[in-house]
């Protein structure tokens, strides 16, 4: 979070840091600047895209990196890290694929790593309550899957939101945790399944 602050702050002050951190798979795939597809992920377009992206990964980053360490232990930092910038890369992937060529696309922000963190929460916590517009309680698998969802279907939208990047970056954060640590898959379904039958009780 400092480092997305910091960095942020300075980008938005600096155009000439903006312009050069910033994801523009224009010239990384042409001056082979593969730095950006990290750089990208800690600098964002503004103080609302910042603190909103800062605001869930705080509330739910904590939660994971907590429950890392005490999965793995000593290396369970080492896995969260892995989990974020892993996020970042595979979330960058279809930008430079879809606008390689084209010059007049740009992204920023941490939203993809954020997904990831917080589907990773989502495995390891599939029937804990989230609140949907801070206001409706909804388990967070169901809230999962309405996400996935949204991102699938506004996809191609011109709204000028990476809802790829999103949806990617979600699937990633899943996957890496059960690969981490393949039981947790099984931990999934089996609080899921606690969950039906303690509702339907």
């Amino acid at each position: 979070m400092g480092i997305c602050i910091v960095m942020s702050i300075l980008a938005m002050n600096d155009p000439v840091k903006f312009r050069k951190w910033e994801l523009h798979p224009y010239t990384v795939m042409r001056n082979k600047e593969y730095y950006r597809i990290f750089t990208h992920a800690f600098i964002h377009a503004g103080w609302a895209h910042l603190l909103i992206n800062m605001f869930v990964f705080w509330q739910f980053g904590t939660a994971v990196e907590n429950s890392f360490e005490q999965i793995f232990g000593a290396v369970g930092t080492l896995y969260y890290t892995v989990l974020y910038l892993g996020a970042m890369a595979v979330a960058a992937l279809p930008a430079l694929k879809k606008h390689r060529d084209n010059f007049q696309y740009r992204a920023v922000g941490a939203s993809g790593a954020v997904a990831a963190v917080l589907f990773s929460y989502i495995v390891l916590y599939p029937v804990n309550l989230l609140y949907f517009f801070g206001v409706i309680p909804i388990p967070a698998i169901i809230l999962g899957i309405l996400y996935l969802i949204y991102e699938s279907r506004m996809e191609n939208a011109d709204d000028q939101i990476a809802h790829d990047a999103h949806f990617k970056g979600a699937v990633f954060g899943a996957v890496a945790t059960v690969l981490f640590k393949p039981t947790l898959a099984l931990d999934f379904f089996s609080k899921i399944l606690t969950g039906i039958t303690d509702w339907i009780g």
